[in-house]
């Protein structure tokens, strides 16, 4: 019975677990296994919108158990690959006991972690907006500093508190300072203390423009818009280091906040670094162009931690929409390979992209590079995202969290999660 395994339950491990699934009849006895170290999918591009209330977190979490039918799932984290042997250990997140679980074949769908560039103090200073926790503990964070603030009597903390801090000018950087400076105003009501000049957002980016994944156009408009509602941006401003009282610019200026919300990178995930494989120079997983690993004739790798050539040059970026193709690809590939028939290449050409920057209000790229902005490009966003969702449950959830918002707003509700208590800085 061939066992083909995927490490990594994201985008991309998701798609090829399901193409896998609906091919299952292609090899027979077919049997796939997908490991991940949490039992659900987070659907990220809706993670900005879960920190700040808009939607409920466990609205975007997507057990795998329910989804995939025909898919062994692994609660499990890999800590060792045995490739002679074609043998994984994997360690229980909730047990810490171990297990080998033979393959195959095998996926690499590892995903990205955030990077904090080496500077010091963004591990410990800064808030990541990659998962979950990350959601809950900057929505605490935000509402927090609004409490503090709103009782403090020293002057110079409470501009710490109600100053935020977004680093990083990509698509996650624009849609958490346009979400988050929404939030936050939407708030100041209940805080008859503050005044609501006080509130100060930054979005610090180090290239010279926001979203530069898009044409020049859309990120000048990103930006007029942003700082139409008062938000500062700072463009080719590179961050010297972090502290839990604000940042430094490499230029000298300083910014104090307390709270600094990091979206200005991300790397593969650590495991691939022990995996004795090619890297590039990001230390993604260097492949062919059908995803195979080269001289490892039974693995293969995809989503953020593979570098998959293009056939022009480069690779392909590490987005969604990519992943979303190449899990299929490698499903295909992984089936032709177990038949003895040829593989075929990753060929995708990218398509639009959009972003939301909060207030109903989002940028979408269309064919031919035309833009769609505003109100209209907000509810394309919402419509496309909602469809993106799997199940009727899921996107019924998600559908009903918005409505209730525009009818009502945001909670203030702060979770009781465990954390530091604030020490003004001195």
């Amino acid at each position: 019975m061939p066992r083909v395994v995927i490490l990594g339950g994201g985008f991309a491990g998701l798609s090829a677990a399901r193409e896998l699934s609906q091919r299952r009849r292609a090899v027979r006895d077919l049997e796939t296994v997908l490991v991940d170290r949490h039992n659900f999918m987070l659907f990220t591009p809706m993670l900005p919108e879960a920190a700040t209330g808009a939607v409920e977190t466990r609205h975007i979490m997507q057990p795998f158990r329910a989804q995939l039918r025909h898919v062994r799932f692994e609660l499990g984290e890999a800590i060792a690959v045995d490739e002679q042997a074609r043998s994984l250990t994997l360690t229980h997140p909730l047990t810490n006991q171990t297990s080998a679980l033979e393959y195959d074949e095998l996926i690499f769908a590892l995903g990205s972690t955030p990077s904090t560039l080496g500077i010091e103090g963004v591990e410990r200073c800064t808030l990541p907006l990659r998962t979950v926790d990350d959601a809950l503990r900057l929505r605490n964070t935000v509402i927090g500093a609004l409490e503090v603030a709103a009782q403090g009597n020293d002057l110079v903390e409470r501009d710490r508190l109600l100053h935020f801090i977004v680093v990083g000018g990509g698509f996650t950087g624009v849609e958490a300072a346009g979400e988050l400076s929404a939030f936050v105003r939407s708030l100041l009501r209940f805080y008859p203390a503050l005044d609501p000049s006080l509130l100060g957002i930054t979005l610090i980016q180090s290239e010279a423009r926001l979203l530069p994944e898009l044409p020049e156009r859309f990120g000048k408009q990103a930006a007029h818009v942003l700082r139409e509602r008062g938000i500062e941006i700072e463009l080719g401003a590179e961050v010297e280091a972090v502290d839990s009282a604000g940042l430094t610019l490499k230029n000298g200026e300083r910014h104090e906040a307390r709270t600094i919300v990091w979206c200005a990178g991300a790397k593969p995930a650590p495991f691939v670094e022990h995996l004795g494989l090619r890297l590039s120079d990001r230390n993604a997983i260097e492949t062919e162009r059908d995803c195979s690993i080269t001289a490892h004739p039974h693995l293969w790798a995809i989503g953020d931690c593979a570098a998959i050539p293009k056939r022009s040059g480069g690779v392909y970026a590490p987005l969604a929409q990519n992943a979303t193709r190449e899990g299929p690809l490698v499903a295909r590939n992984v089936i032709a390979r177990l038949r003895g028939r040829r593989t075929k290449p990753m060929r995708y050409e990218r398509v639009g992209q959009m972003a939301s920057l909060g207030d109903h209000w989002a940028l979408v790229q269309l064919p031919g590079n035309r833009m769609l902005s505003g109100t209209a490009g907000w509810l394309l966003w919402r419509t496309y995202y909602l469809g993106r969702l799997k199940g009727a449950k899921s996107k019924t959830r998600v559908a009903l969290d918005w409505a209730l918002g525009l009818a009502f707003g945001p909670t203030l509700a702060r979770l009781p999660l465990t954390e530091k208590p604030y020490a003004p800085s001195r």
